[in-house]
């Protein structure tokens, strides 16, 4: 994990510095933050964990991170915006989307349905004389907790 984090951080350290924007240690500790969750995590979520940010501060380095197209929005089924590292550092997943309480986790599957869906969509959308650059899968249902 720690090879795996260091490179993120030296992706995204460039990535930065190529557009005039300095690495900051608050940036590199939300960076440092989503990694730890592995999955989508809120605001209150990654203050919680331990952020040394302040909540203004935290939402300013998330505005200019996902401006970098370092991290993006993942939208849940609540009123809650959660965050992850775009698929460029963490690679390509899908997310499992709870109905009743809007947690998110990420799911993988194997490269031979990553094919199958590939080919399902480009003929779909050939149909309909559209070109795909690439898909992202949600699955709704309940999670484990809400299930009791």
């Amino acid at each position: 994990m720690e090879a795996h984090s260091e490179s993120v951080h030296d992706q995204v350290s460039q990535r930065l510095r190529k557009s005039g924007l300095v690495y900051t240690a608050g940036r590199r500790q939300l960076v440092d933050l989503l990694l730890q969750f592995g999955r989508p995590a809120t605001v209150p979520e990654l203050l919680k964990r331990g952020s040394r940010l302040t909540q203004s501060s935290m939402y300013r380095n998330l505005a200019d991170l996902e401006e970098m197209k370092i991290i993006h929005k993942v939208s849940g089924n609540d009123d809650h915006a959660r965050y992850e590292l775009t698929e460029e550092f963490i690679g390509h997943h899908h997310h499992l989307i709870c109905v009743r309480c809007g947690a998110i986790d990420d799911f993988v599957v194997t490269s031979d349905t990553e094919h199958a869906l590939d080919a399902a969509l480009a003929r779909a959308a050939r149909s309909a004389k559209f070109t795909v650059s690439g898909h992202r899968l949600d699955a709704l249902g309940l999670c484990a907790r809400c299930k009791r």
